[in-house]
């Protein structure tokens, strides 16, 4: 596949660095530095405006083009220029943060020549609120419209189900598990798995049953249900606010926002009713004892800079604050962030570059989301006339052994799938895969 990216920032690097390795890339950046960097990759790189229409008309035919700079007219205007020298023949992803120009992480704007626009803040902002309700996860992300949820939990010494096996617990009646990650092995269990201290588990269930394996998984949770929870939010920048905006309303939620910038809390006070906006510098360790970070049930930094999220992340877990959400931009950073005691690492590149895996790797694929700590993905297939599996029993697809059927959703109620449960058109089907499955699953649903 022929792709062209337009920026070599934090996202636009990674993209490259994602793609070279199967696709050819050509880079476009007008920052002679960032360009230099990208020109390590495998890719080739040009100077120059990505949104500069002859620039573009001298670049060979493409079949993806990725508009990530940091300025949003820019990706807008490059996209409505790529689908016009590609006759519409090529796919578009555009980056924007403007929330005049998206109102949810993921759309499509085919009028002004976007097949899918992402808003990483937004999407960043949507997967801390789910983290917020959802008691002892450590990650969760959403499918088929909001019916059906990825949720991965950390299993605690004193969890009841260790040691016995899923066939003996008879979790299929409420979940699916798609993979238990143990140490550095990732296991896609069978009727004889069971679980450790400590082990990550990984669940598709129906949102309608979410509290059932909260129950289930995180049972020392359900002790502060019955309280408001307390949430110091640190930076209230463009994720801060888009978060501060989904829980503002909650009467179970007691908000209270720290934020530097003087000009930012007059703007954003009158917008935010329901919470409490302090101007001040959250690496203050006399401010942050005073505002009651360690009172605080979840404290959620999300500022510009990563060190100042590590570090105020840190300072609140020593004060005692029971879970720390925090922020950065290198997803490099992630696995650092949560060696040195931050409890969940996030970062906004990773909704583009799912998106931009989607459409590389099938046109059947709905919904993408990378699990790099499982190196496996869960993916949302479209089910057509034309699949294969229509009309099969699931025990008999002759599913590759490193991908699990996790969920089926069929007019718009989710089905914990059994042997027996045929596969029919316009079926969503949620699967859990490692890389080595996907030529496999694409030939099952093409």
């Amino acid at each position: 596949m022929k792709v062209v990216v337009i920026g070599a920032g934090e996202v636009g690097y990674n993209i490259a660095k994602v793609m070279s390795d199967k696709n050819d890339v050509i880079v476009i950046d007008k920052d002679s530095e960032r360009a230099a960097r990208a020109n390590e990759l495998d890719v080739q790189v040009m100077v120059g405006n990505g949104a500069n229409v002859d620039l573009l008309k001298e670049l060979p035919a493409f079949d993806l083009f990725v508009a990530v700079s940091s300025n949003d007219e820019i990706n807008i205007l490059s996209c409505l220029a790529a689908k016009t020298i590609s006759q519409n023949k090529a796919k578009t992803i555009a980056r924007v943060s403007n929330p005049d120009y998206i109102k949810k992480p993921v759309s499509q704007k085919p009028e002004v020549g976007v097949d899918v626009m992402v808003c990483p803040e937004l999407s960043l902002a949507s997967e801390i609120a789910e983290l917020l309700y959802i008691r002892g996860a450590v990650d969760v992300e959403v499918f088929a419209e909001g019916k059906v949820e990825m949720i991965e939990f950390i299993i605690s010494e004193s969890n009841q189900l260790i040691g016995k096996s899923f066939k003996e617990l008879r979790l299929n009646q409420v979940c699916t598990v798609g993979a238990i990650l143990r140490e550095s092995d990732v296991i896609i269990p069978n009727g004889d798995s069971y679980l450790m201290p400590d082990d990550h588990i990984i669940v598709i269930v129906k949102t309608d049953d979410v509290e059932k394996v909260e129950a289930l998984f995180s049972p020392e949770a359900e002790s502060s249900k019955k309280r408001k929870k307390r949430i110091l939010l640190i930076g209230c920048g463009d994720v801060g606010f888009y978060l501060a905006n989904m829980i503002d309303k909650d009467p179970w939620i007691d908000l209270k926002i720290i934020e530097q910038n003087e000009d930012r809390c007059l703007e954003v006070v009158d917008l935010l009713p329901h919470s409490l906006i302090l101007k001040g510098d959250a690496t203050d360790i006399d401010l942050l004892k005073e505002e009651g970070a360690g009172n605080s049930d979840i404290v959620v930094s999300v500022t510009d800079s990563d060190e100042k999220n590590l570090l105020c992340g840190l300072m609140a877990k020593h004060f005692g604050a029971k879970k720390i959400i925090g922020r950065t931009t290198h997803p490099d950073y992630i696995p650092v962030f949560e060696m040195v005691g931050i409890d969940i690492a996030l970062s906004t590149r990773n909704a583009t570059i799912n998106e931009v895996l989607r459409l590389t790797l099938g046109t059947s694929i709905e919904t993408l989301r990378a699990l790099p700590q499982a190196q496996s993905e869960i993916l949302e297939y479209l089910v057509t006339e034309q699949s294969k599996i229509v009309g099969k029993p699931v025990k008999e697809l002759h599913f590759p052994s490193d991908a699990i059927i996790s969920m089926i959703v069929r007019d718009g109620d989710p089905i914990i799938p059994t042997g027996d449960l045929e596969i029919l058109p316009n079926d969503r089907v949620i699967v859990f895969s490692k890389p080595e499955a996907y030529s496999k699953l694409n030939k099952l649903f093409k």
